[in-house]
């Protein structure tokens, strides 16, 4: 899973990128101090690998991991070349997701590129850049799509859908929002609209407005309305905080985040909404040789699950041998747990659950 990090300059976008990541991207107050994207790659945070650790002793133990991409600032002008813009649009058409970081704190040291605070300005003015560029691709589609139909009649649905989307672009709103069925969602998926990624706004505040009450900060609560009506996610986050806590060990972070009130920290929330933003899961394989936790798509079935793994295991796939996490532990150990009917031999039809531990049997 690759997640872009988007924003205006100076919004905490790489001070946020680099306490997720650790990775040292620069992070200063002009804009356009980030060029190429910065990229880290952090390991998913996950009681259950560490809990089967603990019961296995493995050799290896390997997490599942989500990409973080740190792209350059944009600014107004950018579906046209402006600042950084070619570049910047290219690197969103590479993530599986957005995380739209959005200042929504005041500091005077701190320049904002548009002179002031104001969080649903900041939104839309990204928001209309990538609406621009979505109109220009769609524009080429209608045209192909137009010519193409002259010996295939049947394209007029499609041709009549582009229509209607182009319509709700010029109407600044994004691809996401509109209601299509799966048809028309296909033709959303093969346009690479930037509109249609999926969004999480990261609302960037002050450690005082994020310990003591976010919901007295009025930019933060414009942002949430705004996300409701397009489908978005909102996180409220501080990344001067996440920075604070970023080189802790994870006893020292959890004592610094109890002492503060605060149950989880920024990271962990924001790989949650992630997964739940993508509709994305986990399952496990546990054994002495190595723990290891595997992505998949809610609703994967156990061959394709398996092919996570290996193609052969997809290709000669015989059987999953699973067993629910929570049962493992209450059982203590796989072999009482078998003693008691609750490792399942399932077949082709079966759809993973979130936090199967599986053995695949196959033969090729």
């Amino acid at each position: 899973m690759k997640l872009g990090i988007v924003g205006l300059p100076n919004v905490g976008k790489s001070t946020l990128f680099n306490a997720i990541t650790n990775a040292g991207a620069q992070s200063a107050n002009y804009a356009f101090c980030t060029i190429e994207p910065n990229v880290g790659v952090v390991a998913v945070p996950d009681a259950r690998i560490d809990a089967l650790a603990k019961m296995y002793d493995p050799v290896k133990i390997t997490p599942a991991t989500i990409e973080f991409v740190d792209i350059a600032g944009l600014v107004k002008g950018a579906s046209k070349g402006e600042g950084l813009g070619n570049k910047f649009l290219s690197h969103i058409r590479e993530v599986d997701a957005i995380i739209h970081v959005v200042r929504c704190f005041e500091n005077d040291d701190i320049i904002h590129v548009d002179g002031s605070i104001n969080a649903l300005r900041d939104v839309e003015t990204i928001n209309l850049e990538l609406i621009f560029s979505d109109i220009e691709m769609v524009d080429r589609r209608i045209d192909r799509t137009s010519k193409a139909m002259k010996g295939d009649k049947s394209l007029a649905k499609e041709l009549d859908f582009l229509k209607r989307l182009k319509a709700a672009l010029e109407d600044s709103k994004p691809a996401r929002s509109l209601e299509c069925d799966e048809d028309e969602q296909a033709v959303i998926d093969t346009t690479a609209l930037l509109t249609s990624k999926p969004v999480i706004y990261a609302c960037n505040m002050s450690e005082d407005d994020f310990i003591n009450g976010i919901d007295s900060n009025e930019n933060y609560k414009a942002i949430c309305a705004m996300a409701a009506e397009e489908g978005a996610q909102v996180l409220p986050i501080c990344a001067e905080l996440e920075a604070q806590i970023s080189s802790l060990d994870k006893d020292e972070k959890e004592m610094f985040l109890s002492d503060l009130g605060i149950q989880q920290g920024g990271l962990d929330l924001l790989i949650q909404k992630s997964y739940d933003l993508l509709g994305l899961m986990s399952y496990l394989t546990a054994g002495k040789p190595e723990v290891r936790a595997w992505t998949i798509k809610k609703g994967t079935k156990a061959p394709q699950a398996a092919g996570k793994i290996h193609s052969d295991f997809e290709r000669g796939f015989i059987r999953a041998e699973v067993i629910s996490f929570d049962n493992l532990m209450e059982c203590g150990s796989l072999a009482a747990a078998k003693e008691k009917g609750l490792v399942k031999s399932e077949g082709k039809e079966y759809v993973m659950r979130d936090g199967d531990i599986v053995h695949f049997l196959f033969n090729v």
